[in-house]
């Protein structure tokens, strides 16, 4: 049996960072990020920016977040589906989630109930819905929301409730899937329109996707222990794992590690993709190229929040369901990535009418540096998201860290 590879921790990090190209290597083109990201999570607030947009800004600077409709709506090479949650995912992944399309809603409790509710109370609003889709195309929600749709007299099963559980029904369920928006409306369409002619109608098998998806996780983690797959990408989604890491490790496709930290190894079996050994041995030898950059409360890099404190020593929770004076940090709160540690947290809201980025708060973990190339890079990123919004004026409240003060200057 070979001897088992070991990777110090701030290498782990800095090959996860460089996997998510949050690193100073060249950018690569807009898709090939979100390819080796795996998925984008949507959410629908846009305190700064939607959160999307935000992932991608973090990794390729100033872009044209047109760029990112096109590829869905009129390339279709991305599509909305369910991933960490609902996310961007890519078309040419489609058999991976057309997997779960066809397992909806499963087995079980909830799931029952799910296809009761189908079966006995709106199985008419179904029928009538796809019908609808296949001869008029694109439609929002509000297209059923009359309660005598078309020639059917109901007394209320197209009440905006089940219409919107049948959306979502029929989503899940890969029946349909969104053709566009407008802003955040949705409209949708039968799922074979949304998809472009090459994306594959194979179907695999169980472990076939476990194994593809679980390859995804990993590389896009760069080391993974099992539970944090479970948490990336495809979330809650790989039955029977222990197989498909068996199989991948004989393979050779992956390899277990140790990960230490300070001389002692961090508990559980991880994996590292084969694929990424060039990569890891280029980091080890002093060829890492760090940055500094803020990142979206939804990033790739820190959704999984046990795994972010243990390889970070971050504590970060999203606090937009928490009362005011209950936050600690704010509502929308910016972590501030430098190099391969998260140094700070800022708390901003961009108002649209008149242009202004307002930081209504800076922290700075413990440790945090001080040295002015480290300010001056904090501010730079503050800047650099400014001009990318198109803000004309960015306000910096006085709620600075007084090691951060010059912050504040012009």
């Amino acid at each position: 049996m070979p001897i088992q590879r070991t990777i110090e921790l701030h290498h782990a990090r800095q090959l996860n960072i460089t996997r998510q190209h949050l690193d100073q290597a060249e950018r690569p083109p807009l898709l090939d990020v979100i390819r080796d990201l795996g998925c984008l999570q949507l959410d629908p607030i846009s305190a700064v920016q939607r959160s999307h947009l935000l992932v991608l800004w973090s990794r390729l600077g100033a872009y044209d977040t047109a760029d990112v409709d096109a590829l869905i709506y009129q390339d279709r090479v991305l599509f909305e589906y369910w991933a960490h949650e609902a996310s961007i995912v890519l078309s040419e992944d489609y058999p991976i989630h057309r997997f779960r399309m066809q397992d909806y809603p499963g087995e079980g409790g909830w799931s029952d109930r799910i296809r009761a509710w189908i079966a006995d109370d709106v199985s008419d609003l179904r029928t009538m819905m796809l019908k609808r889709f296949e001869a008029e195309g694109p439609l929002p929600s509000r297209a059923f929301e009359d309660k005598t749709v078309g020639s059917l007299h109901s007394s209320g099963w197209t009440s905006d409730r089940n219409v919107s559980r049948m959306l979502q029904h029929l989503w899940h369920s890969g029946a349909i899937g969104v053709s566009r928006r407008e802003g955040i409306q949705r409209f949708w369409d039968l799922t074979e329109r949304c998809l472009p002619a090459w994306a594959s109608q194979e179907v695999w098998d169980m472990p076939k996707v476990v194994e593809v998806a679980v390859q995804k996780a990993i590389r896009a983690l760069g080391v993974a222990r099992p539970d944090h797959i479970k948490l990336h990408y495809t979330r809650h989604r790989y039955p029977n794992m222990t197989a498909a890491l068996v199989a991948l490790v004989s393979q050779s496709l992956l390899e277990q590690v140790t990960i230490t930290r300070e001389g002692k190894a961090l508990p559980g079996t991880w994996y590292l993709h084969t694929a990424d050994i060039p990569v890891l041995e280029r980091i080890q030898a002093g060829a890492w190229q760090p940055r500094t950059t803020l990142l979206s409360p939804f990033d790739n890099l820190i959704c999984d929040r046990k795994r972010l404190y243990m390889m970070f020593d971050f504590d970060y929770h999203i606090e937009i369901y928490t009362p005011q004076a209950k936050r600690q940090y704010g509502y929308y709160v910016l972590p501030i990535l430098q190099g391969d540690r998260l140094i700070g947290r800022i708390d901003p809201r961009y108002d649209r009418k008149t242009r202004t980025l307002a930081v209504q708060a800076v922290y700075a973990e413990d440790n945090a540096p001080i040295d002015t190339d480290s300010i001056s890079a904090i501010k730079q990123s503050i800047s650099d998201l400014a001009t990318w919004l198109g803000a004309k004026t960015i306000d910096i409240s006085p709620q600075v860290p007084p090691q951060w003060a010059a912050l504040r200057e012009n």
